[in-house]
């Protein structure tokens, strides 16, 4: 029987960046009794690269994070220095907010919330192996010797696992901005069965802010009007008084100079060895693939109000420092810029996805989860949303019960997941909306309507939150049934009004909600011919009302799209099944089969190099109960 003289918890989360911060208060507001180890204290949610939260797909994640009773949001709405929603020409399915971060109080302030939070303990540790018995992972041990006992354990080890910095031919070990790197744990879980791979990932450098003729470039302010990440922030904390962004290019000058030092770049000698993402490229790379671009835009993003550091967005580069100082003063208001820290790239080690459950479980070793970069993607937003996830699977585990798994039509964190486990991944993961199929359904208005129900049975959302919810909820649906109700009439006031508006006049009375499926009429505007509301509404209700009632064909016809795939995702498959033993299946279909090893017939079809007459022969044996087991995995 095992030892464990350094205590014994419910859940163990090794790591304390995004994904670990959330993973760990989830399990614990769950009612666990979790440990929360991390290699530095003084890097708790830290955002070793770009101090932002949010932006296209990512910021409808942290809504969605939210709305399960997650962290992420409220932290950003407590620290940001600047919010501003993008993509506000196009429509509500890729609207997205985004928030400059203060990189030290969002670290703090997130710091203090797991300090404080019941059943959760904070310590300082660098894990270097697990404790597996039968199969099953019963506890950690760290450097010092210390085992920790645990019923489930989650890894969320980010760029930590095996970490390497690059900076020209310069290569050394390390965690991300010159912390402690994490080296044993990756031989340890190949030990165990798993299977890593090798990423990389950049960061630009910094400068110091009044080495910046801001003359140069293009100020990029904050919104004027309120706008949050979590539902349950007030319009009247938003901050008024923000922090601008500047814009500015990179020009020919900057091109001449990465060119002329391409043979000393480490992502083209070979020093990197790393898959790098492909949506977020060096500036050497970008050089090199888009060599008819005339100029490249940098945003100057400031790193927080008690420092003079300034992030260069969109200059990511691993270059040798002198060749990083001549890129930086080529560029319009950075000509006499103070370099306060190099930009380099890391290498680390990944746990390859599809070696995963979709509760983020791992398939060789029980109660093994893992969450973050560790699975292969990248961004704050990424991690935090697998980390939700994996906190409360592993509680869950622990308390017997099923786990949640998000569906695709349900959220991007849904989507996500199933990528990963379902598809793999061979380089960096980054959400897009052009990922989510039902993306007019996962706005970042609804996410709330869709996940806080599941946060709130899962002990997540506290009463508070669901209240205030359940008002929202109400508030929506019983305007949507006013407008749907009310009509207006074709008198002189409204005729006048859409003949300005280059709206047709009425030829008799309409409904308010049709009037307001025309494309060029606001909420505003047509509610000012109906009774006035004995309460105003909350902005957010509006422009929930609005989507709801212009979209709704659309919305409609996606929503019998995903009673459809429902009756798929119904569709169980057993575990462990010897695929060769299905006549008719494609040679590709039976190695992917058996590789992902589908819960379900929707699953299946998701996977690549299953087509859909591989899907109907499964179907037929999956019905007539004919799939044969394995004698192991």
């Amino acid at each position: 029987m095992e030892i464990f003289d350094a205590g014994n918890f419910d859940v163990i989360v090794v790591g304390a960046g995004h994904a670990g911060s959330e993973a760990a208060l989830a399990a614990a507001r769950m009612g666990c009794e979790t440990l929360l180890l991390t290699i530095n204290l003084d890097m708790v949610a830290f955002m070793p690269c770009n101090p932002s939260v949010g932006g296209p797909a990512k910021g409808v994640v942290v809504r969605e994070i939210d709305a399960l009773g997650g962290e992420m949001g409220k932290n950003i709405d407590k620290t940001y220095i600047q919010m501003r929603m993008l993509n506000t020409g196009k429509g509500p399915a890729v609207q997205a907010l985004r928030a400059q971060a203060d990189k030290r109080a969002y670290a703090n302030e997130m710091k203090k919330t797991i300090e404080v939070q019941e059943k959760l303990t904070l310590r300082q540790g660098i894990v270097e192996d697990l404790v597996v018995v039968d199969g099953k992972v019963c506890g950690v041990i760290t450097q010092t010797g210390a085992k920790y006992g645990a019923k489930a354990v989650v890894i969320t080890a980010g760029t930590a696992l095996r970490g390497e910095i690059i900076i020209g031919d310069l290569k050394y070990s390390s965690g991300p901005n010159n912390s402690q790197p994490a080296v044993k744990l990756s031989a340890n879980l190949k030990k165990y069965g798993l299977v890593l791979d090798r990423f990389k990932t950049g960061t630009p450098p910094r400068v110091l802010s009044d080495s910046i003729d801001y003359n140069k470039t293009e100020i990029q302010p904050g919104d004027t009007t309120p706008n949050h990440f979590s539902f349950s922030s007030k319009d009247e904390d938003y901050l008024q008084d923000q922090t601008p962004c500047w814009l500015t290019y990179t020009n020919a000058t900057t091109h001449e100079v990465i060119r002329e030092n391409l043979h000393r770049a480490p992502m083209f000698t070979g020093i990197v060895e790393g898959v790098g993402a492909r949506y977020c490229p060096s500036i050497e790379d970008k050089i090199v693939r888009f060599a008819d671009k005339e100029r490249h835009q940098l945003f100057l993003e400031p790193e927080g109000l008690e420092t003079q550091e300034v992030y260069v967005q969109g200059f990511s580069t691993s270059m040798p420092e002198e060749v990083q100082v001549k890129m930086l003063h080529s560029v319009a208001g950075l000509e006499n810029a103070e370099m306060m820290r190099t930009g380099y790239a890391i290498e680390y080690d990944v746990v390859l996805p599809h070696q995963l459950r979709p509760s983020l479980e791992t398939k060789v070793v029980k109660n093994l989860f893992t969450a973050g970069q560790t699975n292969g993607t990248s961004g704050y937003e990424e991690a935090a949303g697998q980390g939700i996830m994996a906190g409360m699977n592993a509680a869950l585990k622990v308390q017997g019960k099923d786990p949640f798994v998000m569906k695709r039509s349900e959220g991007y964190i849904g989507v996500m997941i199933d990528d990963l486990v379902t598809k793999g991944t061979s380089e960096p993961y980054r959400l897009l909306t052009s990922r989510a199929e039902y993306r007019l359904i996962l706005r970042h208005d609804n996410a709330d309507f869709r996940l806080t129900e599941i946060g709130h049975d899962l002990g997540l959302v506290k009463e508070e939150q669901y209240a205030a919810f359940i008002a929202r909820k109400t508030a929506v649906e019983n305007e949507i049934l006013r407008l749907e109700t009310l009509r207006i009439k074709p008198t002189e006031q409204v005729q006048a009004f859409l003949a300005e508006k280059n709206s047709a006049t009425l030829k008799d009375g309409i409904l308010a909600s049709d009037l307001l499926k025309r494309p060029e009429l606001t909420y505003q505007d047509v509610a000012q011919f109906l009774p006035t509301l004995e309460e105003v509404l909350d902005h957010r209700v509006i422009e929930q009302v609005s989507t709801q009632i212009k979209y709704e064909g659309y919305i409609k016809k996606a929503l019998e799209k995903v009673a459809k795939l429902k009756r798929l995702e119904a569709k169980k498959i057993p575990t462990n099944l010897d695929y060769t033993k299905i006549n008719g299946l494609a040679t590709e279909a039976v190695q992917k089969l058996g590789k992902i090893q589908p819960e379900t017939l929707a699953q299946a079809g998701r996977i690549s190099g299953v087509n859909p007459a591989d899907l109907s022969i499964l179907m037929v044996y999956v019905e007539q109960g004919k799939l044969a087991k394995t004698s192991s995995f």
